[in-house]
Order: structure tokens, then sequence, then C-alpha cells
């Protein structure tokens, strides 16, 4: 309210009138309520207007709304509520939050690196938007889960939720179908829990009224993409390069290696993080990736230590790193491989061929049906290694190079940057069973090439 001659002037607060699948959206109190899953469906509308109104019917309630970037953000929420909300809501611009006269706020926030996501920690949410939901990676929406709790500020009783918005395709593509679309849930997930609301460029007549020549863009465009962002299909993910993944099929539960088995290590490492996994082959050839290491902010000295703590007293056959650890520093004359040496490990030096290491994955991904009639694959993944598990079915082709992998988001690269190492090696292509008694010494790193 302001100030008029001495007495208070309301302002009003126009909020529009919704088509049906945005009403359904309004109504829903899922704890997971997902809307979209085609272009011009009027998400962002949706979200921002039921952000909106939880403000003004819940007394004190805290609302995240969160975009990838900030400038999707500005011009699809912060400069469409600033018009809406003028005079009416206070904005403070150095927070990107409305502060409402009842004691709501509305925070307006982004995540452009996947660390992003971290700032959010410790605080707590009534409801959280996502909006666009298909371009953040699970990491980020498992973080802001943590996030959406009772803030102790809503003066009603009111139940925290997450809206999501979204389309098919993008990084996220594969946890928002698996929860939405596939229903397919794990752990404490529950069914009730979660609720996709379909809506279609069809389904909003104002944009059919207005924008007719979008929706013939839509129908105009090439049929796989057609698919998905016109009709809603899941099943199509533009984008996504290893369309081969399938969790039923590459992700098995844990078992006892037996010991004949050949054990490898195969690393991705820097200081952002280090991935290591563990693979198994068995007589017949079939790799099983069993272990994993993903830790960030490792020196090489203390990624020895914990690749030895997680290794334990596996005997481990060979070792592979990518060729870039074999760089000398100019300051010590050392490289990341001398350092790993000096700590007891070696390494051999893995295929430095990017676009044919991710084709040689491709086929060990590649699914087949056994002699006993079950689909399966040439490699599969313990379920405990839930990082590989999360970020490889997660990576989308590089759009200047499509035969190779997106390098961003970077964090999603170095699990399966590992795996790479491994099946382009020596040790895999043997597909009988390991490596022969005595292998080719080439990239083989000893102490006596570095005079140690």
């Amino acid at each position: 309210m302001g100030q008029v001659g001495g007495r208070a002037k309301k302002r009003r607060i126009t909020l529009g009138v919704p088509q049906p699948k945005q009403e359904e959206f309004f109504c829903a109190t899922e704890r997971f309520i997902a809307y979209g899953g085609a272009r011009g469906g009027g998400k962002s509308w949706a979200a921002r207007t039921k952000a909106v109104m939880l403000a003004l019917a819940h007394d004190g309630i805290q609302i995240l709304l969160m975009r990838r970037t900030l400038a999707a953000l500005r011009e699809n929420h912060v400069i469409p509520l600033l018009r809406q909300l003028y005079d009416a809501v206070p904005y403070k611009a150095s927070t990107r939050e409305f502060l409402f006269p009842n004691g709501s706020r509305i925070v307006l926030g982004y995540c452009a690196a996947e660390a992003d996501v971290l700032q959010y920690q410790g605080q707590g949410y009534d409801v959280i938007f996502l909006e666009e939901a298909t371009q953040f990676t699970e990491f980020q929406f498992q973080a802001l889960t943590e996030s959406n709790r009772s803030s102790g500020l809503c003066r009603t009783d009111f139940r925290p939720r997450m809206y999501l918005t979204c389309n098919p395709g993008g990084v996220g593509h594969g946890w928002v179908k698996r929860l939405f679309i596939d229903r397919n849930y794990h752990g404490s997930e529950t069914a009730g829990d979660y609720r996709f609301i379909k809506s279609l460029v069809y389904d909003n007549p104002y944009l059919l009224q207005h924008s007719p020549d979008y929706v013939k863009n839509l129908e105009n465009l090439p049929e796989t993409r057609r698919k998905a962002m016109l009709y809603g299909d899941w099943d199509i993910f533009e984008g996504q390069y290893f369309s081969e993944f399938d969790r039923s099929i590459h992700v098995v539960s844990p078992f006892e290696i037996p010991r004949g088995w050949r054990r490898y290590i195969s690393i991705d490492y820097g200081l952002d993080m280090l991935a290591c996994l563990w693979i198994a082959m068995d007589e017949q050839g079939k790799a099983y990736v069993y272990k994993e290491l993903y830790e960030s902010g490792l020196i090489i000295s203390d990624a020895a230590r914990r690749i030895g703590e997680v290794n334990g007293s596996d005997e481990i056959a060979m070792r592979f790193a990518p060729p870039d650890l074999w760089n000398r520093r100019q300051e010590t004359g050392k490289s990341a491989v001398d350092i790993f040496l000096e700590h007891g490990l070696y390494f051999y030096k893995s295929d430095n061929s990017r676009v044919q290491g991710w084709y040689d994955l491709k086929e060990w991904l590649k699914p087949y049906t056994d002699e006993m009639g079950i689909r399966t694959a040439r490699l599969t993944i313990f379920e405990n290694c839930r990082n590989l598990i999360r970020t490889l079915p997660a990576l989308q082709f590089d759009q200047r190079n499509p035969n190779d992998v997106a390098g961003e988001p970077h964090e999603l690269t170095h699990a399966p940057d590992a795996l790479r190492g491994f099946v382009s090696s020596d040790a895999a292509r043997a597909w009988c069973g390991g490596m022969p008694d005595e292998p080719d010494d080439t990239g083989y790193t000893s102490f006596l090439e570095y005079g140690i």
C-alpha cells in the first residue's frame, strides 16, 4: 500500500485467467508437481503466477523461484514480475527478492554452474519452483530438495512442496522422465508424492490466437524435435549421447566379485574432481563397474591415499589414467603420474582418442539378449556407483562436434571420462577376458623412466 493525501492507497495485483491445464497446476498439492512437457504450454506464466498466489494467500511464506541462467531468470521472471507487482510489492535488486507486506518473500535464483546450488544449503524455503527443470542436473535438483523445508516463517499450516516446469531434452531429461513420466521410483521415493500435468501448445488458447506463427514453427520442426517440442514425447531425447543406457539393463545389484576375475582401475583426475572407477572382467569378457570414488578438492597425494583406502585389499591388474597426467609441471619437473608413483600407484596411459573412446563405450553399452533370453550388455554397473549412473545417461552431443560428448556441464564428464579410459584400453579390447600375460609397455610409467 502507498500513501495518497494522508490515506492508504491499495495497489491492485492483476493475476490473469488460467487455461484449464494451468488451473489444474494451481490446484495440485502433491509434494512434487511437474507441469508442461512441450513448448507453448504457458509454463513460465503458470510458475510465477502460482508463486504470487501463494505469497498472497500464506502470510510469511518463503518461496524460491529458480532458472538455470541469469539471463533466462531476468527475461522470464524478474521483468514480468516487476511489471505485475509494480508499486504493490517492493523489489530488492541486490538480493533479487520481492518482499510482500504480509511477510511473504519470493527469491529469484539461478544455477549457471553445478556448484552454484550449494549457496542454498542451510536455507529453508516452503516452496521451490524449478523452471525448465530439464536444464538442471539431478545433483542440483537433489540439493534443492534439501532446502525445501519449513522456513518457520509461514504463519499458515503449509506443507513444503516443489513445482517444476519442463520440456523433454536437456541435461536433466533422464531424472525428470524417471520421476514424472516413467514413475520409476528408488529408495524412499513414493509414487503419491509426484504428479505430472501435461500441457501442449494446443492447450494454450491465448498463444493459439495471438501467435499462430509460433505454432506453425513447432509443426514444421524436424520429426524428432517436433515429437518432443510439439507433442511432449519423452521417449525422444534429442541430444542424448548414450541413448543405449537403460537402468533396467545396465544397473545391477552388487555381488561378490569372484577371485579369478581381473580387476582394473581407471581415473579422471583434477582438483575439481577425482573420479576413480573399479572394473572387474569375467571369463567371457563382460565388464562390471563395481566401485567408485568421486571426490573434489584432493591434491595428488591425497587422491592416491583415498584410492588406496577405497581399494582395500583388491588385487589390481592395471590402472589407467588420461594422457594429460603425463604433462610435466615447469616449476617442479614432475608430472601428476610421477607423484602418484611416489605414493605407490603406477598407471598405464589410456587412449587419447575421445571420439573413438565414446564409440567403444557405445559398443559396450549396446543391449543384447543372452543365451538365457535375458536382456543385458557387455558392461554393467553396480547400483552403488551412483555418480557414474547419474552422469553417464545425462551426457549430450557436442553441438560443434556431434561425434563427441559435450564438455558442459563439466561435472557430468568426470566419471564417464574415467570409464572411457578403460573401454578404450587393450584390457577392454581383449574381449575374451583380460590382458595377455605380457602386455604392451607403450605408455607404461615406471620408476626407472623418471630416474626414481
